[in-house]
This record gives structure tokens, C-alpha cells and sequence, in this order.
């Protein structure tokens, strides 16, 4: 059996996975810095998967460009909704 770069990802994926769930476990989701790490975790590991998983890295540029903007504008949607309420008057 051969490790390739395909197994290294999803070990990585599997870090990034236990690092969120750790720091969420934790209680450590208060601070900005968190949320920052969380939400770049996210990206990167959406990354992955739709460049390698999905196999998009050898796909159109149109499809990945919709992909990763899909991605981005999710979690950036996501990030607005929480300022937008952490911003509301009580």
C-alpha cells in the first residue's frame, strides 16, 4: 500500500476537524481570533475537498471559480449574519 497525496489531505482533514471540534468543545468560540481560525479552517479544508475529493483541480475554470466562490460566499455570509447580530442593540 502506498501513501499519496490523497492520504495526506484526508489526515489533514481529519486535524482540522479535531482542531474545530476541540476548540468548540472548549469553549474558546467567544474570542474573534477563534472565529477567525474556525471560519480559515473551513475554507481550507472546503478547498480541498473540491480541488482533490471532488477532483475540480483539472476541471474547467468555470467550475472552479463557481465552486471556491460558492464556498467563500458562504462562510462570508455566515460571518455577516453573526456581526450582524452580535451588532444588534439587546
Amino acid at each position: 500500500m502506498r501513501f499519496d497525496r490523497l492520504d495526506a489531505l484526508w489526515l489533514a482533514l481529519l486535524a482540522g476537524t479535531a482542531t474545530t471540534w476541540w476548540l468548540g468543545e472548549a469553549g474558546r468560540l467567544s474570542s474573534l481570533g477563534t472565529a477567525v481560525l474556525i471560519f480559515g479552517l473551513a475554507i481550507v479544508k472546503g478547498r480541498w475537498v473540491l480541488l482533490d475529493f471532488m477532483a475540480l483541480r483539472e476541471a474547467p475554470a468555470l467550475w472552479r471559480r463557481l465552486m471556491l466562490g460558492w464556498l467563500l460566499g458562504v462562510v462570508g455570509l455566515i460571518v455577516l449574519i453573526r456581526w450582524l447580530v452580535s451588532a444588534a442593540p439587546a
